[in-house]
């Protein structure tokens, strides 16, 4: 599941898949600046009405030109208020859109037998014209505005004219010959015509594209848009060379949509309520494996070239991409790990059996897995986040493999996904939890029916701890803590992954379970509620009504307005859960984590009675964890207690698994306990993972211990991914913890008291208590 440990950024530069524009043209305008509406002859500072081939007063439909500074809606021979497509905004100076710039009103599209005014074969710096078409060479900035593309109907590439002619300021270097982004080939003959578009300011995170059909176009007729378009660095792509890999031989790329970064990576509809099937064709060195969340894939090896097809309806931040020296192993009958070859055994040796354990489970439960294969791909440490559900092929940090609970709960939660969140969708971000909280409950019945009720409670006990950690910093009236947070207009949904998504939704529906009275009876209702909703994407109204229908008794009680617990009350009330689980099944597990935090913080301490009431290295990792949790919420701890700690456990410690290590690390540094500093150090400088370097830097740098900090950073960044290294630096510049902005800029109600100012105004608890990504880091 996405849970970025910090903002996305830019991934390192890298050559776009074409040629480079010499300079960034503005909207509207060619790489040779020219723009869009004005002919390739006419001079650039013609006066209004005058193009290369016609008087002012010529008749309308007969030149071509419209200069640069023509109102909206003007052009070289129409009034103001001539129809949409004679303007100056790249439709032609006297025709309807798509239309040649010469031909009369009624002609709706370009004749087939005449080639579109730019050739599709053409590089995209190239400033080709074709009279009478109207000029409309594609924009020079592949980021910024996708270019004119061949559109309805579908035709092949026209040839390119023997002689181009020259667009103004001709003076101006020309683009390199470079090869062109191979275009897709089409069937049907049929002609194809340039379309206009626009391209919008939307949010700081991308821009609105909108394309205008022909008029002629009628309703329910299909048609296809073709859109040409270059992306190299942006949020979704992250390119790693060599040294960031675990065999440190090949480079590795991968593509992170969740939520909206998806649409730097292809244009699309960015919305989870909107869902397609998909193809795509990528080609790729030799050597290099490429994978993509596709139910079918095939290779061409001459070519170099992989063809994948998602049959199914999906939203677009579930298209994913990987590519690296990636080898398979089989673990199931309808599953195989993918991993560098180093990392194979051990991801063999981890999962093969349990992964289809798992899915039988969740099909016992939920209905039939409809995907077809559920395969795993291990990602380098600069995966920023810990895994995501995409369909077919889900994506886990590599780091993760040295602890075995984590990874268990990792993978289950996002097998659950494959019924919630994928098969059924939250139609909007400001309802997340319709994925991730029913996701988590799912998460927590096939747990139980694999692994036990106590072990499930155990995991529930850690994960609603962390959640009343973030609430006692965030505070309870703050907006992120409500199920339906409303989102401010072009603010980006990722900034508001939290406990509350996951822990609070599943209090939600671990409630409605027990309404039922037997959790096989809401088992069903979701069955039900899967089938009817599969491959469609739903509002929380949907779910309740449902729900209401399915146990019509419920309905007559009104259960849905019982006082305390109104179900509106649960999606629009800040603060804690209104009710959560019964964990008492796990007490067999938590009670030994509580007596001996309890001996531990007792005073006056009793170091016999602390030391030997429990072996730790006995205890299952969630039980460890949760146990130096605790310890970590009561620091600064008195100097007899850390230093008779790290003199029981330190030596144990350092053998367990990096969850467990990061939590005594971060007590040793809240606790500025210098005999254990080296062991800081020594973590950091083979760390390069975000879940297990951001919140250890952020614990040092909220304390005296920046200068340390400072000097580690420094001696390791290099081996740091560019974004994660930004992350870093921004936290030792400002000694901030990122989320706390953000959480609190992200919503239409900002709450002043969660920034970082606030929580100076509340004392050393808060100060020393800064929300460690790690804890928001629940799934995945």
């Amino acid at each position: 599941d996405p849970h970025p440990h910090g903002p996305l950024s830019a991934a390192p530069p890298r050559p776009p898949l074409g040629p480079q524009p010499s300079s960034h043209a503005p909207l509207g305008t060619n790489p040779g600046h020219a723009p869009l509406a004005a002919h390739a002859l006419c001079p650039p500072g013609a006066p209004l009405g005058t193009s290369a081939s016609c008087l002012p007063g010529a008749p309308l439909g007969t030149h071509t030109s419209c200069p640069s500074h023509a109102p909206l809606g003007a052009n070289s021979s129409c009034p103001p208020h001539a129809p949409l497509g004679t303007n100056a905004l790249g439709a032609s100076a006297s025709c309807p859109l798509g239309a040649n710039a010469s031909c009369p009103l009624s002609v709706p599209c370009c004749p087939p037998e005449q080639p579109p005014l730019c050739p599709l074969d053409a590089p995209l710096d190239t400033p080709y014209t074709s009279c009478p078409h109207p000029p409309g060479c594609p924009p020079a900035d592949p980021l910024s505005a996708p270019s004119v593309g061949s559109g309805y109907p579908d035709a092949p590439a026209s040839p390119r004219p023997a002689t181009p002619l020259a667009c103004p300021f001709a003076d101006l270097p020309p683009a390199p010959e470079l090869p062109p982004p191979p275009l897709p080939v089409f069937s049907d003959s049929a002609a194809s015509c340039p379309l206009v578009f626009r391209v919008d300011p939307f949010t700081d995170y991308g821009s609105s594209l909108t394309v205008f059909l022909p008029s002629s176009l009628e309703a329910r007729q299909p048609f296809r848009v073709v859109i040409r378009y270059i992306t190299a660095d942006a949020p979704a792509i992250w390119w790693l060379d060599p040294e960031l890999t675990y065999g440190v031989s090949k480079p590795f790329v991968f593509t992170q949509g969740h939520s909206v970064c998806n649409r730097s990576f292809f244009p699309c509809f960015d919305t989870p309520a909107v869902k397609c099937s998909y193809s795509a064709v990528v080609k790729a060195p030799a050597g290099m494996q490429v994978l993509m969340s596709a139910t079918q894939s095939s290779y061409k090896e001459q070519e170099g070239v992989y063809e994948f097809d998602m049959e199914y309806p999906v939203p677009a931040y579930l298209v994913a991409l990987a590519a690296g020296d990636l080898v398979p192993a089989d673990i199931g009958p309808r599953s195989r790990v993918w991993a560098e070859p180093c990392l194979l055994e051990t991801a063999i040796g981890k999962l093969s059996g349990r992964v289809e354990r798992w899915l039988s489970a969740a099909e016992s439960l939920y209905g039939p897995y409809i995907w077809g294969r559920y395969d795993i791909v291990f990602l380098p440490p600069s995966f920023p986040i810990v895994a995501m559900e995409n369909p077919c092929l889900t994506f886990i940090i590599s780091s993760i493999l040295e602890s075995d609970e984590f990874l268990i709960i990792d993978v289950i939660h996002e097998v659950a996904h494959s019924w919630f969140g994928n098969a059924v969708t939250n139609a909007t971000w400001e309802e997340m939890w319709l994925s991730e909280g029913l996701a988590t409950y799912a998460q927590r019945r096939i747990t139980t029916e694999t692994y036990g009720a106590a072990f499930t409670c155990l995991e529930t006990a850690f994960r609603l701890d962390a959640l009343h950690r973030q609430m006692k910093l965030l505070g309870e009236d703050n907006p992120v803590s409500k199920l339906q947070v409303k989102l401010e207009p072009g603010v980006n949904p990722s900034n508001l992954m939290n406990l509350f998504t996951y822990e609070k939704g599943y209090c939600f529906v671990y409630y409605l379970s027990q309404l039922c009275g037997d959790p096989a009876l809401f088992d069903a209702f979701l069955r039900a509620y899967i089938e009817k909703y599969k491959f469609t994407s739903v509002v929380a109204q949907d779910l309740l009504d449902s729900f209401l229908a399915f146990f019509p008794e419920l309905k007559e009680q009104c259960i849905d307005s019982k006082t305390g617990l109104e179900f509106d009350r649960w999606l629009n009330a800040t603060g804690p859960p209104l009710a959560e689980p019964d964990l008492s099944q796990g007490s067999s597990l938590t009670s030994p984590v509580e007596m001996l935090f309890n001996l531990w913080t007792a005073e006056p301490l009793d170091v016999t009675a602390a030391s030997s009431c429990v072996d730790i290295t006995k205890w299952q990792t969630f039980q460890t964890v949760l146990f130096l949790d605790r310890l970590l919420d009561g620091s600064p701890l008195p100097h007899e207690v850390i230093s008779k700690l790290s003199e029981c456990y330190s030596a144990q410690l350092d053998s367990m698994n990096a969850e467990i290590r990061i939590r005594w690390l971060q007590i040793i540094v809240r606790n500025d306990y210098y005999p254990d500093l080296h062991k800081v150090r020594l973590f950091l400088e083979n760390q390069m993972s975000r879940m297990y370097t951001i919140p250890l830097y952020e614990d040092l740098c909220t304390g005296t211990l920046k200068p340390f900090a400072l000097e580690v950073f420094y001696q390791t960044q290099n081996q740091l991914h560019p974004n994660l290294r930004k992350t870093i630096q921004q936290i030792l510049t400002q000694g901030l913890n990122p989320l706390l902005a953000i959480d609190t800029t992200a919503v239409a109600t900002a709450v002043a008291d969660t920034s970082a100012a606030g929580l100076e105004n509340k004392g050393p608890e808060a100060a020393n208590g800064a929300i460690s990504l790690r804890d928001v880091n629940v799934s995945a």
